[in-house]
């Protein structure tokens, strides 16, 4: 199919935009490559210490300068569901790579924390850092020139972005990602979503309330709802890093096995010593970057990849904007419903047709390129395919070519809307971005006063009391950027807004925090740059100056001249000293100094950083 003049005129323009970062990029991976295996060019003594563990015929092999040798980074944990079915995949890849002829080790562990459990508690406030350490730790794990090839184990939030991000660093090494699936279906998103709505408004109990939790989140593996671990591993299979169809096959199954080992066997094929020198690096292009931009679109994804695959990209050396990323939800059409966005679970999904059927109907559409590198060759159309157990032998064969489920799952052709949910907004209050697929139109625009917060408990303080019953307004949660303190997730703000919203009142919120994929019903303006820490114009909102948020037209008004606005004193601050210590949080204070702002990436790396950042970062040193 010819391809959308949209998608050409953004690759087009990414393209010119990156030109010089990218040819940096790739000049530096190229000139890293070698034809020879890496720990080649260790000294005696260098490389003793990277076998002296190894058994005797490890050893051997390593000695030699035949075989590749392969890393394997993981976030295994047997604390989070979605991390520890990990336990056991380094032996499985282990084996796996030594039949197909290499060696692997296990090069380095990386931090895995979930948002689920941090959620509203300290800890959350180190989230978004969280991946910026994990590409840290990434790099370190590859960094004593042992390895001709990677595998990065990792699922949840931040840490398939670290992992990616970590890659990129040593972007001439094949890399494949290796899922682990998520957990079965267990009580439907609906359902638990009304139990912590019934107890916001304090009609059941927490013994019910966690009765519900416990329904849901059940198992091994990854969450159900599609948020942003479940749109991680989406936007990992249409880049082309994971094998065809292993992203939604449940833990311990057969068929996860299999693929486990499969991967496991790819990367070496992929590695020069294998024959199909195939980096990371050359993988992620700009194509491959608009590739996920619109799959992210297509499927109603998580919010946090405005961020996510802005970093990602500047780490291949590509610029990607916001703009790029507004652009092209104007024609991407949603195409599926997975909560919060609907009544299904990735579950579900996945048997309707999942990402085979998604990549066919997009592709179809002209709407994805597929003249891309993947870790299964060229050509994004071998994503159509499944993978399928005949007897012992793992076999791909042609995926659905029809939905299997209308109510979840539709062609490019029949959409539930016709852009992909996702909208940038702007205007006084900075630009802002907004997930629309779970919003009714009928909420999509709202005019109120501000009542402002710089806290989100102190929100919840005043929903208990009883002081934001009977009026519209726009709840302004301001000093939660990432320089701020760390950015964290705001959902335990949900229940209580839609409390609200169900009652008649027009509610919305503008915050220069996140919501994440797990954004629902009510209005939300996230990521609001520039942020209230830094002097943006939230810091400058009073209780009752009055607010458009309109996520049809991308308005976000504040009507408030901007003369008067700009003359009145910065209230509130982002806690300070004392105030930001205690779990940790301490530590990163100089994460704080630098990090970039949300547009940017919100990273700590040079070329990630925001303009104007570098002078935080002089002040600091």
């Amino acid at each position: 199919m010819t391809l959308h003049p949209v998608l050409q005129d953004v690759t087009a323009r990414i393209v010119e935009r990156s030109a010089e970062g990218r040819a940096e990029y790739l000049r530096r991976i190229r000139a890293a490559a070698q034809t020879g295996p890496a720990r080649g060019r260790l000294a005696c003594a260098n490389l003793a210490h990277g076998f002296a563990a190894s058994e005797p015929t490890e050893k051997q092999a390593l000695r030699g300068h035949v075989k590749p040798n392969l890393a394997i980074v993981s976030s295994y944990n047997d604390m989070l569901s979605a991390h520890q079915p990990y336990r056991d995949y380094p032996e499985t890849l282990k084996k796996a790579v030594i039949r197909a002829g290499g060696i692997a080790q296990f090069a380095g562990g990386v931090p895995a924390m979930c948002d689920g459990i941090t959620q509203g508690r300290d800890g959350m406030q180190l989230s978004l850092y969280s991946r910026d350490v994990i590409a840290m730790s990434t790099a370190i794990a590859l960094s004593h020139d042992m390895f001709d090839g990677a595998l990065m184990l990792g699922v949840c939030d931040k840490i398939t972005p670290g992992l990616l991000i970590g890659a990129l660093s040593f972007g001439h090494l094949p890399t494949v990602f290796v899922p682990a699936g998520p957990m079965t279906s267990g009580l439907p998103n609906s359902e638990k979503a009304k139990v912590r709505q019934l107890y916001a408004e304090g009609k059941v109990g927490r013994e019910e309330l966690l009765e519900a939790e416990a329904a849901s989140y059940h198992s091994a593996g990854t969450c159900t709802f599609y948020g942003t671990a479940n749109s991680n591993q989406l936007l990992m299979e249409v880049l082309g890093l994971h094998l065809p169809g292993s992203s939604f096959v449940n833990p311990g199954t057969p068929l996860r096995e299999a693929l486990t080992k499969a991967a496991g066997r790819r990367v070496t094929e992929l590695t020069r010593q294998g024959g199909e020198p195939t980096p990371i690096g050359e993988i992620v292009d700009e194509r491959a970057i608009v590739n996920a931009v619109v799959a992210l679109l297509a499927s109603g994804g998580s919010t946090n990849h405005t961020m996510h695959l802005v970093a990602i990209a500047r780490a291949a050396g590509i610029t990607l904007t916001w703009d790029d990323m507004s652009d092209l939800s104007a024609v991407v059409p949603l195409v599926s419903r997975m909560y919060p966005n609907g009544e299904a679970d990735v579950n579900h999904f996945h048997a309707a047709g999942g990402i085979a059927f998604l990549v066919h109907t997009l592709l179809r559409a002209g709407l994805l390129h597929d003249d891309v590198l993947t870790v299964a060759g060229r050509g994004l159309w071998r994503y159509t395919q499944e993978p399928v157990l005949r007897g012992d032998d793992l076999t791909w064969e042609e995926g659905p070519k029809a939905s299997l489920d209308h109510d979840v799952l539709r062609p490019a052709s029949d959409p539930f809307s016709a852009d992909g949910g996702l909208r940038m907004l702007s205007g006084p209050l900075g630009r802002a971005v907004i997930k629309t697929s779970a919003v009714k139109p009928q909420h999509r625009l709202v005019t109120a006063p501000a009542v402002v917060f710089d806290d989100q408990h102190d929100f919840l303080e005043a929903f208990g009391h009883g002081h934001l019953d009977g009026r519209d307004f726009v709840a302004v949660i301001r000093y939660q950027g990432p320089a701020a303190n760390g950015m964290p997730e705001l959902h335990k703000l949900t229940p209580a807004l839609g409390v609200l919203q169900d009652r008649g009142q027009k509610v919305a919120i503008v915050t220069d925090g996140r919501m994440s994929g797990a954004s629902g019903k009510v209005p939300a303006a996230i990521h609001v740059t520039p942020e209230a820490s830094l002097g943006g114009p939230l810091s400058r909102v009073l209780d009752g100056d009055l607010i458009t948020l309109d996520a049809d037209s991308g308005r976000l008004e504040l009507h408030v001249d901007p003369a008067d606005l700009q003359q009145r004193p910065i209230t509130g601050r982002a806690p300070q000293g004392p105030e930001w210590a205690g779990t940790g949080r301490e530590l990163f204070a100089a994460f704080r100094a630098t990090v970039g702002s949300a547009d940017t990436g919100a990273s700590v790396f040079p070329g990630v950083t925001a303009p104007g950042q570098e002078v935080r970062v002089a002040q600091l040193a």
